[in-house]
C-alpha cells in the first residue's frame, strides 16, 4: 500500500474551491491528512514516497516561485502570452469588410460615374459604402460581445507562488510555475510532474490514444492534455508560442466566419458569379461603347447600370450581419460562441446527446438515507463516510453530497473525527487518540465507476473502502440488488460503500473481493426548466438521448419525471453492441442509456453520425470531453471542467440547459433567412446577367440606367432582405445550400428578365422621337418592378401582418416614386400614355403565372 501524498508547503490557502493536491479535506478547507509530513520536512526525516520511483519534491517546487522570482521572468518575457482572442481585431474587421474583390469593381465602376454621370447614377456607390459600414459596426459589436464573455468564461488555473495556492489568467503563467492540477482540469502550458496523488491524464486529444496516462513525479505533461483522475502539480517548462498545443488552442479559439456550409456556399456561388459576370460584361462594354454610335457618357452610364446588378454584393454582407446579431443575442443570453458556425450547426441538428447530471439535473445532490447491510452499525457507517469525505480533496458531487451531510469536523460523541493538519502547516493533530488517519486513496474514474481509501483507525486498524456503483461493485444477482432496483426506479443515485478485505487497494481484483457494507441514497436536484427544454426538442422534432454513467434504470427514472419522450426505452451501456451499425441501431431505438463510459460515450456519437444524424453533445464532466469534441456540436456548461470548456464549441455560462432552445432558434433564424434572401439576390444575379446578354445580341441600347436598379434593388432585394434576414424562423435547416437556392433563383431570373426585356422592346416599337428611350425605360423598368416584387411576396411566405406589411411598403415607395414630380425627374421615371404601361403590367401578371407554376413545379421536382 503506497502513502498517501502530503502537502509539504506549509501553509498555503487553496484558490477559490480548489485545494492543494494531496490534501485532506477539511471545514477550514486545507491542512495535511495523516502524520504531518512538515514536522518530517523540518527534523530532517526522510520521506515516505508518493510513489516507489518518484523522489521527494524540493521545497522550492512544493511552495512555487516567489514574487520576486516571477517579477524577473516577466522582464525576461517567459510569460505564457499567446494571444488567445475570441475574435477578430478592429483592423481585421475593417480590412476583411472594406477590401473585398466586388467592393474594388463597384469602387472603380463608381469613380467613373461620378465624372460621367449625375449623382442619381452613384447612388449606388453610397449604397455600397453604407452597406459595408453596417457590417464593421455589426461585427465590432459582435466582437466586444465574444471578448466580454471570453473573460468570463476563461479558464483559470491554480498556481502556487510564495506557498500559497490562488487563480491566475493563463496568460499570466511565467516559466517555472507551479501549477497545480484536479479531475478536469486541462493542462494550459507543457511542463514537468513534480506532485502527483494518482494522477491520470488524457492525452488523446493531441497523441488519439484514449487510454489515460499514470504520470508520476519527473514526467512530461503536455499543453491540450487534461486530468480525468487524481490530482498533482506540474513546474511550467515551456510556455507561451513554444507549448506544444499553444498554436492549436489560438487557432480554435479564433473568431471566424468561413468554415461553415453556409459561407462556403456563398463562396461557391460567387465565384459562379464571377465567372459569368466578366464575359458578359466584356460584351456588354463593347456593345455600348463601340457598336452603338451614341452619347459617349450616356453609353458609359447604361454600360455601368448592367454590370453592378450583376454583383450581389450584400448577400456577403447581410450574411455577415445575421451572424453578427446572433452572436449578439445569444451574448445577453449569457452563451459564449467559441466557434461561430457553431449557430449554424445547432440548427442543423437533430439528435441531442444529454448528460444527465449537471444537464438534466443541477450539479449538487442531497443523501437522504444511509441503509447499512447485513445488520451493520449506521454509526460505524457514517464514521467511515466522515472520513471517506477527507480522502478526496477534490470531491465530485456525489462525494461532496456525503460531505454535506458528515462533515469532517463533525466527529460522533466519541469523537471520532479525522485526523487534519493545522492550518499554519505545523501538521499537529487533533485529537489523535481517536482520528482516523488516510494511508492511501483512490480518486473516482468515470472509466471504472468507484473511488477508494485506506485508513489507520482510532484503534490502530488498518482498512481499506470502495464508494462507487452497485452494479460495478456487486455480482450479478446478488439480492442487495434488488433493494437498489426499487430505489433506481424512484429517480434515486445510489451508491454502495463495501469494504476491502485486509485493507489493501492495490490488491488484486479489489472490486471483486469487497464485502457490501452499506447503501448510500442519494437524491439529485432535477432542473426546473429541464421538461421544457426536452419538449422543445421533441416539438422541433430533434430526438433527445439521455446518456449517463450512472445506472440506466435511475436515469430513465429522472428523464420520465421531466416528460422525456421513450424513457421507458432504457439501456445499459455494458449491453450494448460494439458493432457501430448494431450500437447505432440500439441508439436510435432507445432514449436512455446508463453505465455509459467516456470511449462509449465517444463510440455512441460517431455511432449517431454513421446512420447521417447531426449529433450535438452536451456536458460538464471531464468524462464528457472525448464525445464533445467528436460530436458535430459540442455545447459545455460554463461551470464545467477546463477540459469540457476548451472543446466545446458553445459555452453556457449561466449554467441553464434551458438557454439551449435560444441557440438552435437562433441558428435556423440565420440558416433560413439567409436561404431565402440569397434567392432574392440571386434571382437579381440571373436576370441583370441575361438581360446584358440578350442587348448584347440583339444590339441594342441597355434599358437601365444605375439609378434605375439601384432604386429597384433597395425596394425588392435591400431592405426587404434586411428585414426577412432578422425574423423568426423555427425551419430546421437543410444540408444542400447552394442547390437549394440555385434551383429558384435561376428561373426566376430568367422569367425576369423575359418579362422585362419582352417588354422594352415591345416599347421600342411603341414610343419614337424625343424622350423614347427614357419612356421605354419607364415601362420596362415598371415591368420589372412588378416581377421582382412578386419574387418577393413568394419569398416572403408564409405571410403574417408584418410580411404582408413589409411587402406593401416597398410597392407604396415605388407607387410614390412614380407619382411625385421631383422623384419622377430624380430617378428619370416617367410613364408616358396607357397603352404601354398597361401592357407592362399584363407581362408582369404573365410572369408571375409563370412564377408560381415554375415554384410548385421546381418545389416538387428538385428537392434538396
Amino acid at each position: 500500500m503506497t502513502q498517501r501524498a502530503l502537502d509539504s508547503s506549509g501553509g498555503q490557502t487553496p484558490g477559490p474551491g480548489k485545494q492543494p493536491p494531496g490534501t485532506s479535506r477539511t471545514s477550514e478547507g486545507s491542512g495535511t491528512s495523516g502524520a504531518s509530513r512538515q514536522a518530517k520536512i523540518d527534523a530532517g526525516a526522510e520521506l515516505d514516497p508518493v510513489h516507489p520511483m518518484e523522489p521527494p519534491a524540493p521545497a522550492h517546487r512544493a511552495t512555487g516561485l516567489t514574487t520576486a522570482e516571477v517579477a524577473e521572468r516577466v522582464a525576461r518575457g517567459e510569460v505564457n502570452d499567446v494571444p488567445v482572442r475570441s475574435s477578430r481585431s478592429v483592423t481585421e474587421i475593417v480590412r476583411a469588410n472594406v477590401f473585398t474583390r466586388f467592393n474594388l469593381i463597384i469602387g472603380v465602376l463608381w469613380v467613373i460615374m461620378l465624372f460621367v454621370a449625375p449623382i442619381q447614377d452613384s447612388l449606388f456607390g453610397f449604397v455600397i459604402v453604407a452597406n459595408t459600414g453596417i457590417g464593421i459596426i455589426q461585427e465590432w459589436r459582435a466582437k466586444k460581445t465574444l471578448d466580454s464573455l471570453a473573460v468570463i468564461g476563461e479558464a483559470k488555473p491554480t498556481v502556487r507562488r510564495d506557498g500559497v495556492a490562488a487563480e491566475f489568467s493563463t496568460s499570466e503563467i511565467v516559466l517555472g510555475d507551479l501549477v497545480e492540477l484536479g479531475p478536469g482540469d486541462k493542462v494550459v502550458v507543457d511542463g514537468t510532474v513534480a506532485e502527483a496523488d494518482s494522477l491520470e491524464i488524457d492525452e488523446s486529444l493531441l497523441t488519439g490514444e484514449a487510454d489515460p496516462v499514470v504520470k508520476r513525479a519527473g514526467d512530461q505533461v503536455m499543453s491540450g492534455s487534461f486530468v480525468v483522475a487524481g490530482g498533482g502539480a506540474f513546474t511550467a517548462t515551456k510556455v507561451g508560442r513554444e507549448a506544444y498545443a499553444a498554436q492549436l488552442a489560438e487557432e480554435a479559439s479564433r473568431f471566424t466566419l468561413v468554415h461553415s456550409e453556409l459561407r462556403s456556399g456563398i463562396s461557391t456561388i460567387l465565384k459562379y458569379v464571377t465567372w459569368m459576370m466578366v464575359p458578359t460584361a466584356i460584351g456588354l462594354i463593347i456593345s455600348q461603347l463601340v457598336v452603338k454610335d451614341t452619347n459617349v457618357k450616356d453609353s458609359i452610364a447604361r454600360t455601368v447600370g448592367g454590370i453592378v446588378p450583376m454583383i450581389p454584393e450584400g448577400l456577403v454582407l447581410l450574411t455577415s450581419v445575421a451572424f453578427a446579431i446572433g452572436v449578439v443575442r445569444l451574448g445577453r443570453k449569457q452563451c459564449l460562441v467559441q466557434e461561430l458556425p457553431a449557430i449554424e450547426g445547432l440548427a442543423r441538428v437533430d439528435v441531442v446527446c444529454l448528460d444527465k447530471t449537471g444537464t438534466l439535473t443541477e450539479g449538487g445532490m442531497d443523501v437522504s438515507e444511509v441503509r447499512p447491510l447485513h445488520g451493520g452499525d449506521e454509526a460505524y457507517v457514517q464514521r467511515v463516510l466522515r472520513a471517506f469525505g477527507s480522502s478526496d480533496p477534490r470531491p465530485n458531487a456525489s462525494l461532496q453530497a456525503i460531505i454535506d451531510a458528515y462533515p469532517a469536523d463533525g466527529g460522533d460523541a466519541g469523537g471520532n473525527g479525522t485526523e487534519r493538519g493545522d492550518a499554519d502547516g505545523s501538521g499537529a493533530d487533533r485529537g489523535s487518540a481517536t482520528a482516523w488517519t488516510v494511508t492511501d486513496a483512490m480518486p473516482f474514474s468515470s472509466a471504472r465507476k468507484y473511488s477508494g481509501a485506506a485508513f489507520t483507525e482510532p484503534d490502530g486498524t488498518d482498512s481499506a473502502w470502495l464508494l462507487g456503483a452497485p452494479d460495478v461493485l456487486l455480482p450479478e444477482g446478488d439480492p442487495v440488488l434488488g433493494q437498489i432496483e426499487q430505489l433506481n426506479e424512484q429517480g434515486l443515485r445510489v451508491l454502495l460503500l463495501a469494504r476491502v478485505p485486509g485493507g489493501e487497494l492495490d490488491a488484486p481484483d479489489v472490486a471483486s473481493e469487497a464485502s457490501p457494507t452499506a447503501l448510500v441514497v442519494l437524491e439529485q436536484r432535477l432542473r426546473p426548466d429541464a421538461g421544457d427544454t426536452l419538449a422543445y426538442f421533441a416539438d422541433q422534432n430533434v430526438a433527445a438521448k439521455v446518456i449517463s454513467g450512472d445506472n440506466a434504470v435511475s436515469v430513465g427514472a429522472v428523464a420520465g419525471k421531466l416528460g422525456l419522450a421513450g424513457a421507458e426505452n432504457t439501456l445499459d451501456a455494458r449491453r450494448l453492441p460494439s458493432d457501430p451499425d448494431e450500437m447505432a441501431t440500439a441508439m436510435e431505438r432507445n432514449a436512455v442509456f446508463g453505465r455509459v463510459t467516456p470511449q462509449q460515450k465517444r463510440d455512441m456519437v460517431a455511432a449517431l453520425q454513421s446512420r447521417g444524424h447531426t449529433v450535438a453533445m452536451t456536458g460538464d464532466g471531464v468524462n464528457d470531453v472525448l464525445a464533445l469534441k467528436d460530436a458535430d456540436i459540442g455545447v459545455s456548461m460554463g461551470s464545467g471542467s477546463e477540459a469540457t470548456r476548451a472543446v466545446a464549441q458553445i459555452v453556457l455560462l449561466n449554467n441553464s440547459f434551458a438557454t439551449l432552445p435560444s441557440v438552435v432558434a437562433e441558428g435556423r433564424r440565420v440558416i433560413g433567412n439567409i436561404t431565402r434572401v440569397a434567392t432574392l439576390f440571386l434571382t437579381k444575379t440571373v436576370y441583370s446577367v441575361l438581360l446584358a446578354v440578350l442587348v448584347v445580341c440583339t444590339q441594342v441600347e441597355y434599358p437601365f440606367l444605375p439609378r434605375h436598379l439601384t432604386l429597384l434593388s433597395t425596394l425588392t432585394i435591400g431592405v426587404p432582405a434586411f428585414f426577412l434576414a432578422l425574423a423568426p424562423n423555427k425551419e430546421r435547416a437543410q444540408p444542400h445550400f447552394v442547390r437549394r437556392v440555385m434551383r429558384y433563383a435561376i428561373p426566376s431570373g430568367a422569367i425576369a428578365a423575359t418579362a422585362t426585356f419582352v417588354t422594352y422592346l415591345l416599347a421600342r416599337h411603341h414610343y419614337s422621337g424625343d424622350g423614347a428611350l427614357e419612356a421605354e425605360t419607364s415601362a420596362a423598368t415598371l415591368a420589372l418592378f412588378l416581377v421582382s416584387m412578386y419574387v418577393l411576396a413568394i419569398i416572403a411566405r408564409p405571410y403574417t401582418w408584418w410580411r404582408v406589411a413589409l411587402v406593401a411598403a416597398m410597392g407604396l415607395g415605388f407607387l410614390i416614386v412614380l407619382v411625385v414630380p421631383w422623384l419622377q425627374d430624380f430617378f428619370a421615371l416617367k410613364l408616358v400614355g396607357s397603352v404601354m404601361p398597361w401592357a407592362a403590367v399584363g407581362i408582369a401578371a404573365a410572369a408571375a403565372v409563370a412564377l408560381e407554376f415554375v415554384w410548385r413545379w421546381v418545389g416538387r421536382r428538385f428537392r434538396a
